[in-house]
């Protein structure tokens, strides 16, 4: 059985999401460098690390993604 891969809907929502954790990432990245409370900082490492983790397996749908609507040709 072939894939068909996502909608268009879900591709949207693919992309919108992974802007949205992109985002996140980098405001946590740069306010790492201005906190200085260490409880805060783990923190923010830890979100850095698990956004890290969330954008390769949103990334990992990109093959299944959708660019053309069907009966459109290049």
């Amino acid at each position: 059985m072939e894939t068909e891969g996502l909608a268009f809907h879900e591709t949207l929502d693919l992309h919108e999401i992974l802007n949205l954790k992109t985002v996140a990432l980098l405001k946590s990245k740069l306010i790492q460098g201005v906190i200085f409370d260490q409880d805060l900082r783990t923190l923010l490492e830890k979100n850095v690390q698990m956004s890290i983790l969330d954008i390769k397996e949103l990334q990992r749908l990109y093959p299944y993604t959708k660019t053309e609507k069907i009966g459109e040709h290049a």
